[in-house]
């Protein structure tokens, strides 16, 4: 029952500690590997001093996160993949827990999607808090036949949706609360504006309209599944005097 947990980053140093704090204490994560989709921040470096136990495998340039995914996925030992990415907030170890006590428990499951029931309505509204969620319990051989499709950078999630929803795959969704750094708050209003709008038109290039609103319409439901949180689990360490650190590390 030993799970993989796969994240791609791209220049994520600000952001990346709180995902790592509490991912490497989930109890049936055995792997957590980072793949550095060609980051110039120093990312990797800081990842591997402060988690020693955190696999980092690097791309020499930037790729895009598909690309970043296939090539750690021959690094990946286990056939459960815990997709996260590095930018979360408010990430809550135990949701992941119980995340991966449904998978092993619904006889038949394919994947899970993490909801991020905390999106701004609009996001809600057209349900890319479901369908472009970055944080999903996957297999690996899955994963990997994917990647074999003309998918590239910000077409993953939805190259995924197509893929289970082709060849029937049993697909359930759960609430998370965690939530996700938007590009503008990343990038400024005007380049991450601009970044987003290339973000929908790749993806709706990718499986065509009809497709997109197929998926908008149907794809997958709500996995009703009761959730065991332990309330007496010691808080996840903040590293605040780590990062205070970090400038001095690198400077």
């Amino acid at each position: 029952m030993s799970v993989t947990c796969l994240i791609p980053f791209h220049n994520e140093r600000e952001r990346i500690a709180h995902v790592l704090n509490v991912i490497t204490r989930v109890s049936r994560i055995d792997q957590v590997l980072c793949v550095d989709d060609g980051s110039t921040d120093g990312t990797a470096a800081y990842i591997r001093a402060y988690w020693p136990e955190v696999q980092v495998v690097q791309l020499e340039q930037n790729q895009g996160k598909t690309a970043a995914i296939k090539y750690a996925l021959k690094y990946v030992k286990h056939e459960l993949i815990l997709m996260m990415d590095a930018d979360l907030q408010e990430l809550r170890g135990e949701e992941i827990e119980s995340a991966i006590e449904a998978f092993y428990s619904q006889p038949g499951m394919d994947m899970i999607i993490l909801r991020r029931i905390n999106s701004p309505w609009f996001v809600r509204w057209y349900r890319s808090d479901i369908l472009l969620s970055g944080e999903r319990l996957i297999k690996k051989s899955d994963l990997e036949q994917v990647t074999k499709l003309r998918v590239k950078r910000y077409q993953l999630e939805v190259g995924i949706n197509r893929y289970m929803l082709h060849h029937k795959k049993v697909v359930r969704w759960m609430p998370f609360s965690a939530m996700n750094t938007y590009k503008v708050d990343k990038l400024g209003v005007l380049d991450g504006s601009k970044k987003e709008f290339r973000m929908y038109v790749e993806i709706v290039s990718f499986v065509g309209f009809s497709h997109m609103m197929l998926q908008l319409a149907s794809f997958t439901k709500k996995l009703h599944h009761k959730q065991h949180i332990n309330n007496t689990a010691p808080p996840a360490p903040t590293y605040n005097s780590d990062l205070q650190n970090m400038k001095t590390y690198f400077s």
